[in-house]
Parts: structure tokens; sequence; C-alpha cells
């Protein structure tokens, strides 16, 4: 008589939905139906790397770090996104999986600035992945060269040097700023700034291929643009890419340490939606708002209120005018 035992993940509250079991990584596993594969290997403790994936977003599957295999599937699959089938068979770690992986960040890790990613370190360690070895980084392109480039114009390179999308950092508001040279185009930023939750469409994607980047719409200054300052798309970012405007400027300084932060979440007060808001607070100062994603009424969104306007609960002069402007104070409010 066998001994295996099942594990059985555990059913989030709502509608009934029927169980299905599959193999994962040798152990069977059951769990709902429509669960992805992500899903399975997280209700079972299962890590899997992942990039562009979020809660609260359709997946995209733009970076290819959760790729799993599948018996009897041709190519590797993206956990965030394959439902798992009655009877399938995972795995996470097979050689082909940490190959795949390892190409990947390291691809990424060359053209792109991973510095404020939060575990790259870790997965390369891990996975053997040493971008350095495509050569060293090109110089980083004059702010704007990116943004004129026309589709079909890419020059290949010579190979002295790994091409990297790394720029100047766009400072051109008093809230937030765009640092591109940390974007992994994951679209996460335009999902959220567009169909699936705030529906503004400030930003898109621009140019094809290598030279495809985030841009407003004709690549005006985000105060020009149709940004409404939710802030969502930080909220959602993996990278750094968006940062407030406080995070960046403590993080140029050396000053940002997340171990010394402090997070309580409570209720924001400027109107009675409920909303909730998460203060991070470093030496009795708020450098940032975040917003639960499993909170029913926000999901994670909030308007710019909620997001920058909370200068006036800080000391006086606290922070406030760093760099010759509020970064948040009642300005941006009007």
């Amino acid at each position: 008589m066998s001994t295996a035992r099942t594990r059985v993940a555990p059913v989030p509250l709502g509608l009934p939905r029927r169980l299905v079991d599959i193999t994962l990584d040798g152990e069977q596993v059951r769990v709902p139906e429509d669960s992805t594969i992500l899903d399975a290997c997280g209700a079972v403790g299962t890590e899997v790397p992942t990039l562009c994936y979020g809660d609260t977003l359709t997946p995209r599957n733009a970076c290819r770090v959760c790729v799993v295999e599948v018996a009897g599937a041709r190519t590797l699959a993206p956990a965030c996104s394959r439902k798992v089938e009655e009877g399938m068979e995972v795995r996470t770690d097979s050689p082909r999986v940490r190959h795949s992986r390892r190409l990947v960040l390291e691809l990424l890790g060359s053209s792109v600035d991973l510095s404020t990613t939060p575990g790259v370190a870790e997965w390369n360690e891990r996975y053997g992945a040493d971008p350095d070895r495509f050569g060293p980084r090109a110089e980083p392109a004059p702010l704007g060269e990116r943004d004129a480039r026309h589709a079909g114009e890419h020059e290949a390179g010579d190979g002295s040097a790994a091409a990297t999308v790394e720029q100047p950092a766009k400072d051109d508001n008093d809230l937030y700023v765009r640092d591109y040279a940390k974007c992994i185009m994951c679209y996460k930023c335009v999902d959220a700034c567009g169909e699936q939750w705030q529906n503004t469409f400030a930003i898109g994607v621009a140019g094809r291929g290598f030279d495809a980047r985030i841009s407003t719409e004709h690549d005006v200054a985000l105060p020009d643009s149709a940004c409404v300052y939710c802030g969502n798309c930080i909220e959602v970012c993996p990278t750094g890419a968006l940062s407030f405007t406080t995070e960046f400027d403590m993080r140029a300084e050396g000053t940002w340490d997340e171990s010394r932060q402090t997070r309580t979440t409570t209720v924001c007060t400027y109107c009675g939606v409920g909303c909730n808001v998460t203060l991070h607070v470093q030496e009795n100062e708020i450098v940032k708002v975040t917003s639960p994603h499993d909170n029913p009424v926000t999901h994670g969104n909030l308007c710019i209120k909620g997001r920058f306007g909370f200068q006036h609960v800080q000391r006086d002069g606290e922070r406030a005018d760093r760099r010759g402007r509020s970064g948040g104070g009642p300005g941006r409010m009007g």
C-alpha cells in the first residue's frame, strides 16, 4: 500500500472550485482548478523567481525568469500564467530550467542596471549567472538620445561592448523620478496606468527591439502628459525604475536603509472611500507610501493625495525643499 502523501494547497475564499492533482518536483500536490503553476508553487513553499509578475495585474509573460518545465511540452512554460491541468507534471529546478534562467538573468544584467531589484543578486549566485561575460558595458546614452530613435534605425554594435539601456534619470516633476536605466520592459507600469487599473493611458511603449522604451506620448515631460500622479506605476515597478523623489534622493546620498524603516498601515483620511495606506518611516519621517495589495478597496492602488499627500504631517522643515521643492507638498495637490 502506498504511503505517498498528497499536499493540499489552501483554497481561497470565494465560489467553490474543483481540486486538481499535479506533480510538482516529484511531489503530489492538490490545487484549485484555474490556479497557475506559480500559485501552486507558492501554496507549497516552492520558490520561483519572478520579475514581471504582479499579483494585481494580468500576466504579460515578458521577463521569462519564472519558466518551468512541463512534461510533454516542447518549450518551457511561464509559471505566472500557465494554468494547472489534471495530472500535469512540473519541474521547477531542472537543468533546462536553470540554464534558461541563467541566460535571462545574464542578458538582463548586461543591459539593465539591476542594482535596486530585490532578489537578483541571490538569483545570480544560485544559477551561476555572469552578466559580465558579454563584455564591458557601453557608455550611457545622453538624456533624450534613446527617445529620439526611430524604429528600424538601430545600428549593430561592433562587439567591443555590451549595449545597455542606461541613460540619466528623468526628473521633471515634484513627486517621482523615472530612472529608465533600470527598466526591464515588463509593461507593468503601462498596464497599471492603462486598462487594468487607472485608465489614464499616460504612458506606453515606443520603439522596437532593443530600442523599445517606456514613454509618454511624443516623449513630452511628465507634467505635460496625461499623468494624474496616482503613483500606481511606482507600486508595481519591480526594479526601482520608478521611485519616490524622497527615495531617489536618499539612495543618491547613501541614506536609504529599508532595514531601519518601519511600516504602519492605516486608513487614508482624504476622503470616505476607505483606502488603506502603508507609511514607510525612517528616522521619524515618512519616506514613501504604498498600499496593501490584498485590500479589497484599493488592491494596491491610490490617488495622488493618498500616495503623495503626506508632507503636512512632517516636522517643519523636515526634508521639505531638500532640492528646492516640496517633494509632494500641497502645491501638487491643488
